[in-house]
């Protein structure tokens, strides 16, 4: 077996049929050795788990479940020469959509076999990072409507309905400060910080975000009733180049500060309610999986130089 050792981090929650029969027989064709498996729990959706994959010496990690066991794997990988292959499964991977990752398990794992490597910007929040996008307000307020029993059902259509038990909620009092200038006063219904440009459903709501300029991609959305959320939504399903009542701005380092607690997210994850959210990006720290005529050749990624890299350290 000559090829990179490799580990599983997986939700068994969500983990699909025949994860690991496909996975082990792929890579044994290819000459890999048997990947190591490591299962989240609730108490660790995966950061742990890519943690002592990582440091027990795999080269690359298969991250397979929703968004926030993506998001906790790539919490422990940024920074590091460890290649993370996303595998889809449950109604998020919006890291997987974003970057033409899509489909079955066996497309997954032959994207990972084929050596398309991309390195890509993190953001960090606090001691988490994201790969795509951060909010406050009404885009967190929608994820915690929404259960997981309609996801099951109805998939990426169930944040529909968590979204319109939302629409008619009074707006934010924030204060929004990019790179350090001055505070920028503002009345939103959501501030969105962004990686990537792809909501749920295909929907670019950031035409212009790159995921490896350096740079993170904010959208302050203040529709104040029923006819402007129509008109920004028809704006953005008809990816207009400009949206009424969104303002779009980039920076390296965003603060957004509120006069009361609002809900907030990683990743489609929500996290403790606060009156503010400090993000941050952390340029070319995450080396990923992609197909290869999507990789980068300046950001190509050789494994066996990783491997000696590590070697001489």
């Amino acid at each position: 077996m000559t090829g990179p050792r490799s580990a599983v981090v997986v939700n068994p929650a969500k983990e699909p049929d025949q994860l690991r029969g496909t996975i082990e027989r792929m890579l044994a064709r290819a000459g890999w050795p048997a990947p190591t498996w490591h299962e989240t729990t609730p108490g660790d959706p995966g950061r742990g788990q890519a943690k002592k994959a990582m440091n027990n010496g795999a080269e690359l990690i298969f991250v397979c479940g929703g968004d926030g066991t993506v998001m906790a794997a790539v919490s422990a990988l940024a920074g590091s020469d460890v290649a993370m292959a996303v595998v889809p499964a449950g109604t998020g991977n919006l890291l997987a959509a974003n970057l033409g990752l899509n489909g079955d398990i066996a497309t997954a794992v032959r994207v990972a076999i084929d050596g398309g490597r991309r390195r890509i910007d993190v953001g960090v929040a606090g001691d988490r990072c994201f790969a795509v996008m951060a909010g406050m307000g009404f885009d967190a307020q929608m994820l915690a409507g929404t259960s997981e029993r309609a996801k099951r059902r109805l998939g990426w259509l169930a944040y529909v309905g968590g979204a319109l038990k939302h629409l008619r909620d009074r707006p934010m009092r924030a204060r929004i400060v990019l790179d350090g200038r001055p505070p920028m006063p503002r009345r939103p219904r959501t501030v969105i910080v962004g990686n990537v440009g792809r909501l749920q459903g295909g929907v670019r709501l950031l035409s212009r975000a790159d995921p490896a300029d350096g740079k993170l991609d904010v959208a302050i959305l203040s529709p104040n009733n029923l006819t402007h959320w129509a008109r920004l939504a028809w704006a953005v399903l008809r990816r207009r180049e400009r949206v009424p009542l969104m303002e779009t701005f980039t920076a390296e380092r965003v603060e957004i500060y509120t006069r009361r607690t609002e809900p907030r997210q990683l990743d489609g994850d929500l996290i403790e309610p606060g009156r503010s959210l400090k993000i941050h990006i952390k340029p070319r720290a995450l080396l990923l999986c992609v197909p290869l005529p999507e990789s980068d050749p300046d950001l190509a990624y050789d494994v066996k130089a990783a491997a000696r890299r590590r070697a001489d350290d």
